[in-house]
């Protein structure tokens, strides 16, 4: 049965209208970005250092960004993703070590005692990190690592930790990459913990991720060869260990640099130092409602002389609540 021309008209122009936004979606590098000042500085930098013959332009070869991986990249509340990593291995690891039940701060997170935990400070943290993400080979830290990332849940969302990165910084990344740009993650958290998830949920490879760092050594046990993670802490990846890990292990200085805290002043700072057109940007949490609302007086991920240098220094500082259309992948599905 033939419709009146006027009826398939109708039902051209209806189909018409549904597929548009799909397609505009589909053709928007930054979907979840609003129109606002952070996404336009972010566009202007990049269509000023891509363009050939513009006089910012920029060589590929140079394009490199480096982005915080805590709070940057993905949530860091109610603590630091990797901390409740350790504090679920501990607990699955104490049978094994019985003089934990007497020994703090082992003591203390095994009955979660907070306050006891929390008076044991970082060099507490730093006993039960190493602990817990050492006295293995590198491939087993890595099957334990995926194993608590594909079972653990986050202790507010009920959302698997890999869930909890933000779909507009995933955006970013691709956006980056498109644009002839090299992607480095440089973070404190710990660089093989890092490297368990890195490649699979941003992109990355392990070779471009960048962290603190624990001892090792190449053992060989009748041809079975291993490297091994030793119980001590060689390089701790925040606040100036990390342009000095990236002028280490990159040798370039990053055109483009991201972070959320203070942790990430010296790596923006360092950004900024170079020759030319340069990007510093800072996640500001300001959504209490789809995230968490936090900044100078926060215990984690505390936001203070990096914004008051963002302010004096007129870098790019996105207001989460403001400018983020979508916070999480699982929101833009919905």
């Amino acid at each position: 049965m033939r419709h009146p021309p006027m009826l398939s008209f109708m039902r051209w122009c209806a189909l018409l209208l549904l597929v548009l936004p799909l397609l505009a979606r589909a053709a928007d590098p930054l979907p979840s970005w609003q129109d606002g000042p952070s996404r336009q500085a972010i566009e202007a930098f990049v269509t000023a250092v891509t363009t050939e013959g513009g006089k910012d332009y920029v060589a590929p070869a140079e394009r490199i960004a480096v982005f915080d991986n805590d709070g940057t990249l993905w949530s860091e509340q109610p603590a630091y993703f990797q901390v409740l990593f350790a504090l679920s291995e501990l607990k699955r690891m104490a049978p094994e070590h019985p003089e934990w039940k007497q020994q703090q701060p082992f003591k203390a997170a095994l009955e979660g005692d907070q306050q006891t935990l929390a008076k044991s400070g970082m060099a507490g943290l730093l006993q039960i990190v190493l602990a817990t993400h050492s006295g293995m080979s590198s491939a087993q830290f890595i099957q334990n690592a995926r194993h608590w990332l594909d079972t653990a849940r986050h202790p507010t969302t009920g959302r698997r930790f890999t869930e909890m990165v933000f779909q507009p910084m995933l955006e970013l990344l691709d956006y980056l990459r498109a644009n002839g740009f090299k992607t480095y993650i440089v973070s404190g958290g710990e660089v093989v913990f890092m490297r368990a998830f890195a490649e699979e949920v941003y992109g990355i490879p392990p070779e471009q991720v960048i962290g603190t760092t624990l001892g090792s050594r190449f053992e060989d046990k009748a041809g079975r060869l291993s490297i091994q993670r030793l119980p001590k802490l060689v390089h701790n990846d925040d606040g100036v260990g990390k342009p000095e890990s990236i002028d280490r292990i990159i040798g370039r200085r990053p055109l483009f640099a991201f972070g959320n805290s203070d942790g990430d002043l010296q790596m923006l700072q360092w950004t900024m130092a170079g020759p030319g057109k340069r990007f510093a940007g800072l996640v500001h949490h300001t959504d209490a409602k789809r995230e968490w609302a936090y900044d100078r007086n926060s215990k984690v991920g505390r936001l203070d002389k990096a914004l008051s240098a963002a302010n004096r220094g007129n870098w790019t500082v996105v207001d989460m609540a403001r400018e983020w259309r979508s916070v999480y992948p699982f929101e833009s599905l919905r």
